[in-house]
Parts: C-alpha cells; structure tokens; sequence
C-alpha cells in the first residue's frame, strides 16, 4: 500500500489547536503522516511552491480559510486562487464565519451552562470579536478558555449547529 500522506493548512495558532486537539487523531486514521502547517506567517510564494511540491509527490492537502467579509464561499475561494495560482479549488475549505464558530458549535447546553455563557443554535455567524466577549472571568487567558473548550468538544453537536463544519466532516468523514 502506498504511503499516504496529508497537509492542512491553517492560518493561525487557533486554527492549529482545534486541528491539533479535535480533528488530527481522525486523519492519522487515514494517512500514515499528518502535517499540520500555519501559513498566516509565510510569504505566499513559499506557500504556493509548497503547494506545487506537495501536488508533485503525490501527497494530499486541505487548505483551510476563514470566510471573514467575503460575501459569499465563491468569492472567498476566488481571491485565494487570486493569491496561490497552484491550489485546487476541491482542496479548500472556508470557515463560516471563522474559527471561533467551530470551537462554540462543539459545546452542547450542559457545558455552556458550566462555562456561563449563552448556548448556541447556531455558530455559523461568530467572530474573534464576539467569541472574545463571551470569554468567563474565571479564565485567565483566551487560550486557557479554548483549552477547556476542547476538552468538552463534540464533533456530533458541532456537526448540528456549524454548516461550514458539518461541511467539512462530511466531506473528509470525521
């Protein structure tokens, strides 16, 4: 069987932690190696050579993308072929509306109740800026309030109140 291996592109620590913590174990099923890189800070022709390497071994990668003022999944996936002429369209995924939604979406009613903060229907609408409001008192860092987040994260109740992510665990089987 040929060696199988896998990169995802996040952009940045938090997208790292989530992958790292929620999603990873879930590829080291299917791949013999996963790498999870941080483009935020590369120049874009380091991350479009990456690309075309990786496309050349024969390796696979998703290339993960907050949708942020982008009006609509298109127009977001255009500006990134705009900026990385080896991406594959089928190869991205675009976070609605970032990151901090999928992390919400994980957290049924009991453990909102724990953390003191309102439980959501629905994540595909929040923001670094309304995720950091909600952050309790009694953690010490935004960091510390993810990590306990992702102890008590559900890919099932995320799956119900996330689209982008139900998207996403349907698309690679999570």
């Amino acid at each position: 069987m040929p060696y199988k291996l896998l990169f995802i592109w996040v952009e940045g620590d938090d997208d790292k932690r989530f992958f790292d913590k929620i999603l990873l174990l879930k590829f080291q099923e299917k791949y013999d190696t996963v790498k999870v890189i941080k483009y935020a800070e590369m120049k874009r022709g380091k991350v479009d050579n990456f690309i075309k390497s990786i496309k050349a071994m024969g390796a696979d990668y998703i290339y993960l993308t907050d949708i942020n003022d982008s009006p609509c999944i298109t127009a977001k996936k255009k500006e990134i072929q705009s900026k990385y002429k080896n991406i594959d369209n089928d190869k991205m995924i675009v976070v609605v509306k970032e990151i901090e939604g999928w992390y919400l979406a994980g957290l049924d009613n009991k453990v909102c109740k724990q953390f003191k903060i309102d439980s959501f229907a629905n994540t595909d609408n929040v923001t670094k800026e309304k995720f950091n409001a909600l952050i309790p008192k009694k953690f010490t860092s935004r960091v510390d309030f993810i990590s306990e987040i992702l102890k008590n994260f559900s890919i099932e109740i995320a799956k119900q109140k996330n689209n982008s992510f139900q998207y996403f665990a349907k698309k690679y089987d999570c």
